[in-house]
């Protein structure tokens, strides 16, 4: 498990860091009790927030929020934003009004809550999502952006009553040890208590908008909307994309547009943008033109997801030669890392946490891998070389990189979101 928390040269958010690293969520407590005490003592923040889009998903929630995020401040509002996990500071948790957070801020934040919620035994995520809404209820915005941050039912987010709408992106089989626990009255087939989980999110009233699922995760995704009293908009049901070579043609009953491909690499962020697209179609509560999504979808930004690097003095370590980043670490994610790269032979440089299948993001490249190097995670408990066939051992990634042969392949580093958030601190591309 990852024990970084992230460090901070402020001192006075140090201070609170250190705080914060030191809570764990207690064994055996699930549930959502803490947290609304911990609102409560703080006047219930979560009660007082702008319009909120909450987004849940294995895979691709975080790119749905990026997309959302761009459209809406591309139709001129002012959006706060929840993503997780930071990937070098922890400010980025937390985007008020478009910009991170400030030092001095974070501190008082994180001061105030860890302070009346001492008695409490708060686990970290509990302390930062009440940290975020009670940001979020001091400044003025037109929406808020919630991104889910463990599965949905017991995530410390979902404390909100009456969403503008919640999203469920793409699902697969992750973080087993905490949303497969055995427990009574829940669906027993894996991918089917994954939807369970996740479609906990979802509130009476508020607009439930999908990805499409087999057959068997639609029916449970179907069933808890409607045990909740939630409009469901599943895609091929209520909603359509089609993310060709130039364009993604959407359409619903509102009528068909013709978006741009995003930025972002990868076929599958034209499916996160659709999402986007179809959660803002589906509600009532905000308004965004065609033009905007055009350009939100066109402008969005996600670091560490099929990232190419630019220069500096990681990538000048490997020169004439394309380095590319992903913090993908589950199966979903390695099939779409597989997808970007199919046909192309590549060098690997990998980090994986102890707790993770190392044949998740090996298995969809092993045929164009023209080299494994393994290199540690500091801060965290991670595989050595052993655990990838054929790899060799490098002391940290700028060493992977020096050691490559000289053949112009481009260059993966993937595995881990923590391992991405150091290499974009290394090459001093640190998201702001």
């Amino acid at each position: 498990m990852a024990k970084d928390f992230a460090a901070s040269d402020d001192p006075t958010v140090q201070a609170q860091l250190d705080r914060l690293a030191a809570l764990s969520l207690p064994q055996g407590r699930l549930g959502l009790d803490v947290i609304h005490e911990l609102l409560r003592r703080l006047g219930e923040p979560h009660k007082r927030l702008p319009p909120v889009f909450h987004v849940a998903g294995t895979n691709g929630k975080g790119s749905t929020c990026a997309y959302l995020r761009a459209i809406l401040e591309a139709e001129g509002l002012t959006v706060h934003a929840a993503i997780k996990p930071h990937l070098v500071r922890y400010n980025e948790r937390i985007r008020i009004a478009g910009e991170l957070v400030s030092d001095p801020e974070l501190a008082s934040l994180l001061k105030e809550v860890l302070d009346l919620g001492e008695d409490l035994g708060p686990s970290f995520f509990e302390v930062t999502t009440a940290a975020t809404f009670l940001a979020f209820a001091r400044h003025p915005a037109d929406a808020c952006i919630i991104e889910v941050g463990l599965g949905g039912r017991f995530d410390a987010t979902n404390v909100l009553d009456q969403p503008a709408a919640c999203g469920i992106a793409t699902l697969g089989i992750d973080h087993e040890a905490f949303l497969l626990v055995p427990e009574d009255g829940v669906p027993q087939e894996p991918m089917c208590r994954i939807a369970f989980e996740k479609a906990g999110i979802a509130r009476p009233g508020s607009p439930l908008v999908t990805q499409s699922y087999a057959g068997d995760v639609a029916m449970e995704i179907e069933r808890r909307a409607g045990l909740t009293g939630a409009p469901l908009h599943m895609r091929g049901r209520d909603w359509w994309a089609e993310v060709g070579d130039e364009a993604i043609e959407y359409r619903d009953r509102h009528g068909a547009l013709t978006l741009p491909l995003p930025k972002l690499p990868g076929r599958h962020q034209g499916d996160n943008a659709a999402l986007a697209v179809a959660m803002l179609r589906h509600q009532d509560r905000i308004t965004a033109s065609a033009a905007a999504m055009a350009e939100g979808v066109r402008s969005a930004r996600w670091p560490a997801r099929l990232q190419l690097l630019g220069s500096g003095p990681l990538t000048a370590l490997a020169p004439g030669r394309e380095v590319w980043l992903d913090g993908g670490h589950n199966a979903d994610a390695g099939l779409a890392i597989g997808r970007h790269f199919a046909g192309q032979p590549l060098h690997l440089v990998i980090g994986m946490l102890s707790n993770r299948y190392p044949k998740a993001v090996i298995d969809p490249l092993e045929d164009r891998l023209a080299s494994v190097t393994a290199v540690p995670i500091e801060g965290s408990e991670s595989h050595g070389a052993e655990a990838f066939p054929g790899a060799r051992w490098a002391t940290d990634v700028a060493d992977a990189l020096s050691s490559l042969p000289d053949d112009g392949l481009p260059v993966l580093i993937a595995g881990s979101l923590y391992l991405a958030g150091k290499v974009l601190a290394a090459n001093e591309e640190v998201p702001d």
